[in-house]
């Protein structure tokens, strides 16, 4: 049987777009090193033990992490990545991991409220929970970023109140390695833990996108109030270089 021209012609064209098309996509070796090169991984991760497969895109986490909050980075720095479909997330929180709602629960997710933003010493800040009262210990370079700790951390949902015993002392040079450039694809996984962290945030009904440090966020917010302090939030995120708030507010 002899096929029409044209038939022919865009059985080829069809072709050429499916080549083409694979010849795009990264392959399964080069998205595993894009997510363990990532600066979520290499940075906030290193310590972790986790196995990255991917399979045409599926991308399958296991092992262990340290604390919950490195669950979800692990996963949203993954699922950022150019490439990748889906993650299978099979990791486990090393025991003894603390019981929801305790007061070493609550200081996990302060200290990681604090690590995300530029403006903060969060290695330098020691974190304890009583009761749902957060005291904070440790240098701050200067009053502004001793302020800027206590409104981040009574910004954690399940936080009462803050008592900031931090000491004010002269700006410390920051090393390059801590502040080298972040990929897009974990600053989109920052934004999204910081967002999931704070009590006046709708991070289930953002959704979040970085181009070369901006980003842009989209979905809906509860009022006006929740879109500025939404976008303040993420302005003050390592990476972060400009942020689009197209939140809608319904």
């Amino acid at each position: 049987m002899k096929f029409p021209y044209a038939v022919m012609i865009a059985a080829v064209l069809v072709g050429a777009v499916s080549l083409d098309a694979r010849a795009a996509a990264p392959s399964d070796a080069r998205v595993q090193a894009s997510i363990r090169k990532s600066y979520v991984f290499a940075h906030y991760l290193k310590n972790d033990e986790i196995k990255i497969v991917s399979r045409d895109g599926a991308v399958t986490l296991t092992g262990s992490v340290s604390a919950e909050y490195h669950r979800e980075l692990a996963n949203e720095a993954a699922a950022a990545q150019t490439g990748v479909k889906s993650v299978d997330d099979q990791l486990a929180v090393r025991a003894p991991a603390p019981s929801e709602g305790s007061d070493e629960w609550l200081s996990g997710k302060v200290k990681a409220a604090l690590l995300f933003h530029r403006n903060v010493s969060a290695l330098e800040t020691t974190v304890v929970a009583k009761n749902g009262v957060v005291t904070l210990t440790g240098r701050a370079d200067g009053p502004a970023e001793k302020d800027l700790a206590t409104e981040y951390a009574r910004a954690v949902d399940g936080v009462s109140s803050v008592d900031n015993e931090m000491t004010v002392a002269a700006p410390k040079k920051r090393t390059p390695a801590y502040e080298r450039a972040i990929d897009d694809a974990s600053v989109t996984a920052e934004v999204k833990v910081a967002l999931l962290l704070h009590r006046s945030t709708s991070a289930v009904d953002t959704q979040v996108a970085t181009t070369r440090g901006v980003v842009t966020l989209t979905g809906k917010a509860t009022s006006m109030a929740e879109k500025d302090l939404t976008e303040r939030i993420v302005s003050d995120i390592r990476g972060v270089k400009s942020v689009k708030n197209d939140l809608i507010v319904q």
